[in-house]
């Protein structure tokens, strides 16, 4: 069926893996590992399957981090054929979980087993962390692994990310960095009634609107060069009986800001309450934080990918940190340099999803030449 990666690209691809079911899929990483000395450990957290293998003892380690899970793959008949029988037309890959993320995977196994084959003694260690649980919760997958590893002083200190990055051409884009993301449920309360009787009700819709507004329109920074400035969106706004009489007691809403480092958790906790207090509302707020910001400005891992970019597309990559959160959240924390790099990113999610055939031993020979920079 072609190259090694495609092959086994393919391969992954066969096996229905939503999230969070592996299906087999690390097995298969296993067993291709182990033959290139790799020691792996299977770590299962409730439903989730994460595999950790290392090649080496010593440090740099540079871990290669992906996902074996893919979201559903929608209603089966808008397909163009069997999103997990794996299709090549056109020079194009077809499957769920082609672009998101098992071309990368494959990626990784190939260039590792290249690299170890020109470099049996190579310098530091090689890790492949993968999980089953990045599509759904995230809450027993990289984190888990990364909770465990840094319990045992086992530290990564770059990350490769084969999240598909790439807009146009594989490479052109690479993320150096995440936004926050913190989300609110605001409860604010009023007094039910009558809407003919305005003088007996206290409406916490009305209420609520002048300091949404402020909310909504309120500058929490100004961005920086890698960050666009932090954004707040109201993404729920739910009140009432379903009655056009009945003024409702409370009023739920829901929002979101994806923040830049420029700012930070507690800071927009507190520059929430101040416009709230302001508008005197009678009101509750939970906070949920599902990721932190990140950033690699600088360094070994950026220059290497930056370098391995330009040998084999002829690109000057664009750093970016644009898009949703991933789980380099839960490895920059540790002080790790985090990168991500993968497949063009336009099919992601979507019917059809697909990968060109010839941009994965592009994207292979990227992932060795970043191994040869640093571990060689």
């Amino acid at each position: 069926m072609g190259s090694a990666t495609l092959q086994l690209a393919s391969d992954l691809i066969a096996r229905a893996s939503v999230t969070p079911d592996d299906a087999g899929c690390q097995a298969m990483l296993i067993e291709r590992l182990g033959a290139i000395g790799f020691e792996c450990e299977t770590m299962q957290f409730d439903d989730v399957t994460n595999l950790w293998a290392r090649r080496g003892q010593e440090r740099p380690l540079l871990a290669f981090a992906g996902h074996t899970d893919v979201v559903p793959p929608g209603p089966l008949e808008k397909w163009y054929s069997d999103p997990f029988v794996p299709e090549i037309r056109d020079g194009v890959l077809y499957g769920r979980g082609a672009a998101d993320m098992k071309s990368s995977i494959a990626a990784m196994v190939t260039a590792c087993e290249r690299f170890v084959q020109q470099h049996p003694d190579h310098f530091g260690s090689i890790a492949l962390l993968i999980t089953s649980d990045e599509e759904g919760k995230a809450v027993n997958g990289t984190v888990r692994v990364i909770e465990t590893l840094e319990a045992r002083t086992e530290k990564i200190d770059w990350a490769l990310i084969g999240e598909p990055s790439s807009h146009d051409r594989v490479g052109d884009v690479c993320k150096n960095g995440r936004r926050g993301s913190i989300g609110a449920r605001l409860t604010i309360h009023g007094v039910q009634g009558h809407v003919a009787y305005p003088h007996k009700v206290d409406n916490p819709i009305h209420r609520a609107m002048p300091a949404l507004h402020d909310l909504a329109r309120h500058q929490w920074d100004q961005g920086n060069q890698f960050f666009p400035p932090t954004s707040l969106q109201i993404s729920n706004i739910n009140a009432g009986t379903g009655a056009h009489n009945v003024v409702p007691g409370h009023a739920e809403v829901l929002f979101n800001l994806r923040y830049s480092t420029e700012i930070d958790a507690g800071q927009i906790k507190e520059t929430t309450r101040v416009i709230l207090d302001k508008h005197e509302l009678d009101y509750d707020i939970e906070w949920s934080i599902s990721g932190y910001p990140f950033l690699t400005a600088e360094g070994e891992l950026l220059r290497a990918a930056e370098q391995a970019i330009r040998q084999h597309t002829g690109l000057v990559t664009d750093l970016q940190t644009t898009g949703g959160t991933s789980d380099g959240r839960f490895i920059a924390p540790t002080g790790a340099q985090v990168l991500e790099l993968g497949p063009v990113n336009d099919s992601i999610h979507k019917i059809n999803e697909h990968v060109n055939v010839a941009e994965l031993d592009t994207l292979s020979d990227i992932y060795q030449s970043i191994l040869q920079t640093l571990l060689s």
